[in-house]
């Protein structure tokens, strides 16, 4: 007797096709327990939208840009020229959240002053943007949970307004190792 079960409408596909189908405006949360799992996400979300020719920023601790770039560069992607040309753009979570962060709050005319900044610098030559961000899960795991709600508004809202694909980071259970 054949106990598989077929949902209908759910199908098995390649990163290449996955990456390939998100739409401007798409928001993305990757689950995962494993660094290593969550490395070839964002390799797969970096990787197959550079090879697209789009442009790419990344919010992403020390340790996961390291990661990240030592998976890009044994691709052999050129990190340095796309990086001089705006078309990726990796930044340190701590040293972003610093630029719109008052008094362990957000503040919206920093925030979307710093993503529109972001966003006109990728879209040289009608690029689509492809973004990830690690804040709101760094911000949670300092405590700020109001902070992390009122952050993740505001993606929502700029969201609403700006045609590009955002993949987020989890916020961790407690007692989760974050790199």
């Amino acid at each position: 007797m054949d106990r598989t079960v077929h949902t209908p409408g759910w199908q098995k596909t390649t990163k290449e096709i996955f990456w390939g189908e998100i739409a401007p405006c798409d928001h993305i949360l990757q689950i995962y327990e494993d660094d290593q799992v969550f490395i070839n996400t964002l390799h797969g979300l970096v990787s197959n939208g550079l090879t697209a020719g789009d442009s790419v920023i990344i919010i992403a601790t020390t340790a996961h840009l390291k990661l990240l770039n030592q998976r890009l560069c044994a691709d052999g992607i050129d990190l340095f020229s796309l990086t001089l040309h705006d078309h990726y753009i990796p930044l340190n979570v701590e040293d972003t959240l610093s630029q719109f962060m008052i008094n362990g709050w957000p503040d919206e005319n920093l925030f979307y002053h710093l993503l529109t900044n972001l966003l006109l610098r990728t879209r040289n030559k009608g690029r689509n943007v492809r973004a990830f961000g690690e804040m709101v899960a760094v911000l949670w795991s300092q405590g700020f949970s109001g902070a992390t709600v009122h952050l993740e508004h505001l993606w929502s809202r700029f969201c609403e307004t700006e045609a590009f694909s955002l993949l987020s980071a989890p916020i961790q259970k407690a007692g989760s190792p974050r790199m």
